[in-house]
């Protein structure tokens, strides 16, 4: 009979995770039962992610305030600190800040406006036209600000991000100085030592500072880039992808998870005889129409996957096919010649007519968000996502 489901997306449950829990043997032993139990098969080319939150607590991999004060005092000394574009996260960001304060005498903590990077919005754009504000020339200090915008509560989580971050560093009896620029160069107009809180355009901005007189440079990515009095670490990362786990602690992101996806491959195929592709996910890539919120907020999105997941799908756009190539054909004459086509598309569709309209994106950053969105961020319970079909075709 014809197949009449493509995709199919299960969330599986797995046990509560510890640290030094095998996480492969749990994967593996987790998708096998649910396959016995919900009675699915496993075929070559299946999918299997697994969330990074729960293969960095199986690594243990956490710190505390107080490794994240020592790095920074390390790393800063008794200097000014600029802490520059942090985005507008609780869980986030606020532990993080809380480290950074409890190292640092006194900071200049700089806000991108009229969002942050990931697309947390201190004020509307709509605002910043009725007042005449320009977001990349114009600096304002804090009491400019609150004088245009007034206190703005964030959508969704009800916070006014401004107090709230500023009140996290006096808590430590630091003086805190609040700005708000787009321009990384602003900060040098106040301290030359400067901790860059940026995802994404992290490196940029790096150079930016570096060729414009900072004399101290760092990102979060080099905060707990090594073990500090025996901390969790992020070699590649550092305090980047970390999230809240205690009000004294973060779980950081994971380190060296190849090891560990190439092991499930393994796995799997040793006891089903089916070669499935794996991946270590993160936040996905999608945008939220009404908070604004892009997601994204781990510096990727995959950590490490199987090489099968490497690389940009190779599709056509079939009502394009059935508008324009084959347009005088209906029915099942219509279907053969699409399925025809399909068996004979060239593998590089780069600038085809016929692609045109499909996703752009690589297959990790794809399925990644698909995996995001499917376990959720809450009480779901389910850290481990089956997917199959997802490499097939109308043709199949």
């Amino acid at each position: 009979m014809e197949r009449v489901v493509g995709t199919v997306v299960r969330g599986l449950r797995a046990p509560i995770i510890n640290q030094g829990d095998n996480i492969a043997e749990i994967v593996v032993n987790s998708v096998l039962k649910a396959s016995e139990v919900e009675g699915f098969s496993i075929n070559d080319k299946d999918i299997v992610t697994v969330t990074e939150s729960v293969v960095a607590r199986s690594q243990g991999n956490y710190a505390t305030i107080d490794n994240i004060a020592a790095d920074v005092k390390g790393k800063f000394g008794d200097d000014t600190i600029g802490v520059i574009f942090p985005i507008l996260s609780r869980n986030r960001f606020a532990i993080c800040l809380r480290g950074i304060a409890k190292g640092a005498k006194k900071i200049v903590l700089m806000f991108s406006y009229p969002s942050d990077e990931v697309g947390n919005h201190l004020v509307s754009i709509d605002m910043l036209d009725e007042k005449g504000v320009n977001p990349w020339t114009d600096v304002l200090t804090e009491e400019e600000f609150r004088g245009h915008f007034g206190y703005n509560k964030h959508t969704f989580t009800g916070v006014d991000y401004i107090d709230y971050y500023k009140s996290l560093v006096e808590e430590y009896g630091v003086e805190c100085e609040v700005i708000f620029s787009n321009n990384p160069k602003t900060i040098l107009d106040y301290t030359k030592s400067v901790l860059t809180c940026d995802i994404h355009s992290r490196f940029r901005t790096k150079r930016i500072l570096k060729a414009n007189g900072a004399e101290k440079v760092y990102g979060l990515d080099d905060i707990l880039s090594t073990p500090i009095d025996g901390s969790g670490y992020n070699d590649n990362y550092g305090l980047l992808g970390s999230n809240k786990a205690t009000e004294q602690s973060v779980k950081l992101f994971p380190r060296n998870c190849q090891p560990v996806v190439d092991s499930i491959q393994a796995e799997i195929k040793e006891k089903t005889g089916k070669t499935v592709e794996v991946m270590v996910y993160g936040d996905g890539a999608f945008k939220d129409p009404v908070g604004k919120i892009w997601e994204l907020a781990d510096p990727v999105v995959s950590p490490a996957y199987t090489p099968g997941l490497d690389g940009t799908p190779s599709e056509v756009k079939l009502k394009y096919l059935a508008d324009n190539n084959f347009a005088n054909l209906r029915g099942e004459e219509l279907k053969k010649a699409i399925s025809e086509y399909i068996t004979n598309k060239e593998s590089d569709l780069v600038g085809a007519m016929e692609s045109q309209g499909t996703t752009p994106r690589q297959l990790t950053d794809l399925i990644g968000s698909l995996s995001d969105l499917t376990s959720g961020s809450g009480d779901k319970g389910t850290p481990i996502i089956f997917i199959q079909g997802y490499f097939d075709n109308y043709t199949k």
